[in-house]
């Protein structure tokens, strides 16, 4: 199967999975206690208004007729009105989802800068210091919640030393990389460590081959052969294990923004969820779903180009 139809397949199976999403989503959102219509009016409201404006959102209706409206709308590529900003989702999702996906991808490449060279060095110095001192570096990281992580770089490096601002998106490209440099790297020491252990355990297994000694043989120096003959092999495991950690990079990100006040899609869900706009929810969980399902797709399609052996099937 080339590529082409593999991509189309994969996109095919989305639609159960998206649709699965929306089911649970769905029934969660509706079984929090509370009300819109009491959040929106106040709890002094008077019963006629708040029955009015259960009307109007079509909150009054059975959990199954409402279910199928919000099908019909996405169908017809309408995610609805939000019962808190009282403006489309789609608008409110477009703005907020491009801090989130900068975000995602600043953190992504901080786990490849912060990863790779750890590795490689932990997997060449075999239990001597250095690699000892880098596994128990990643072990404190690794244990330490995203939110208090996050709290301490702020004390540290925002208040204390300032050399990071507390808040904010930034105006421009350099602002963004500014801004997000704490938040990206919180995200990514709380990935890195999983990945430096698997590619450490990769690259001794591959330095144990019979094509490394072959390589040996022909005089290649060490740097080569790890660089030129090891890493690419030593990659496949650590690829597919970032890729199965994507749902924790979401997970993170949605943290992250609060700890840190980013104005992105996360902060935007943890608002709808306690102002029970339905809307926002359902529709911030299916973009974050449906970003899920396409970096795996990714991780796949790296994957048979790292290892050639591979069909994508």
């Amino acid at each position: 199967m080339n590529w082409g139809r593999y991509i189309l397949h994969r996109l095919v199976q989305m639609a159960p999975v998206l649709f699965g999403v929306t089911v649970v989503t769905f029934m969660l959102i509706h079984l929090i206690p509370g009300d819109p219509a009491v959040t929106m009016l106040g709890i002094h409201a008077r019963p006629e208004a708040l029955a009015a404006l259960r009307h109007q959102l079509g909150l009054d209706h059975p959990l199954w007729q409402q279910y199928l409206i919000y099908l019909s709308s996405l169908a017809h590529f309408d995610l609805g009105q939000s019962l808190k900003f009282n403006v489309s989702v789609l608008s409110l999702l477009q703005d907020r989802l491009a801090v989130s996906l900068f975000l995602i991808a600043y953190a992504a490449v901080l786990t490849a800068m912060v990863s790779l060279p750890l590795g490689i060095l932990a997997a060449v110095r075999k239990d001597g210091p250095i690699d000892q001192v880098v596994r128990a570096l990643l072990m404190v990281t690794m244990v330490m919640p995203a939110f208090w992580l996050g709290i301490l770089f702020l004390i540290v490096f925002s208040l204390r030393l300032g050399l990071f601002p507390i808040s904010g998106y930034g105006e421009n490209l350099r602002d963004h990389l500014h801004h997000l440099f704490l938040p990206a790297l919180t995200i990514a020491l709380g990935i890195a460590p999983v990945l430096v252990r698997s590619l450490r355990g990769s690259i001794l297994e591959a330095l144990a081959s019979d094509y490394v000694r072959t390589a040996r043989a022909k005089g290649l120096q060490e740097r080569m052969v790890v660089l030129g003959h090891v890493l690419r092999n030593a990659l496949i495991a650590p690829v597919t294990l970032f890729g199965l950690s994507v749902g924790y990079l979401m997970g993170g990100t949605v943290i992250v923004e609060n700890v840190f006040s980013l104005p992105g899609a996360g902060q935007l869900l943890v608002d709808a969820i306690g102002a029970r706009d339905y809307p926002v929810v359902q529709s911030t969980t299916l973009v974050f779903a449906a970003l899920v399902i396409l970096v795996n797709l990714l991780t796949d399609l790296i994957y048979s180009f790292l290892d050639p052996r591979v069909q994508l099937g």
